[in-house]
């Protein structure tokens, strides 16, 4: 399983991108990180460019889940659950979105196979990368009964 982040922004060195790329690392399955900007778009027009660009970078026959504030709030354990059915199904290719600041278009959230929140506050987005990679390498702990996850 070919698991990829698509998401608006790109992010500069700092903590934010170590924690993502030190828990990506972590993960048994390749993890890529797709980063779009649509600077050039006015910004009536940006969640529109965004839309595109996020939709060009989602592999064909990906599960999609899409980072949501309005989405489902999973528990880390029901998080990997989910996880380990689609590695046992033979998905292929994960993607997860991660919107801009005005959130994901209507149409990729309909799209998406999970709509995901970390809760009803809103992160920054970098800040939700890097989430997101430590709970796939928190659910890939769970899959393999490794303590370092521990209630």
């Amino acid at each position: 399983m070919r698991i990829h982040v698509i998401a608006v922004g790109r992010a500069r060195a700092g903590p934010t991108a170590t924690l993502f790329s030190d828990y990506a690392g972590r993960v048994p399955w390749p993890v890529t990180l797709h980063e779009v900007e649509a600077k050039a778009a006015a910004a009536s027009d940006r969640q529109a460019r965004e839309e595109a660009l996020l939709a060009a970078r989602i592999p064909a026959r990906a599960v999609l889940v899409a980072l949501d504030p309005r989405g489902r709030v999973l528990s880390s354990e029901d998080f990997a659950q989910r996880l380990g059915r689609w590695r046992d199904e033979g998905t292929g290719d994960l993607a997860f979105i991660i919107g801009g600041a005005d959130g994901l278009a209507d149409s990729l959230r309909a799209r998406a196979h999970l709509l995901l929140s970390f809760g009803p506050m809103i992160w920054p987005h970098l800040l939700a990368r890097a989430m997101l990679a430590e709970q796939l390498f928190r659910a890939h702990t769970i899959l393999t009964g490794h303590p370092y996850h521990r209630e």
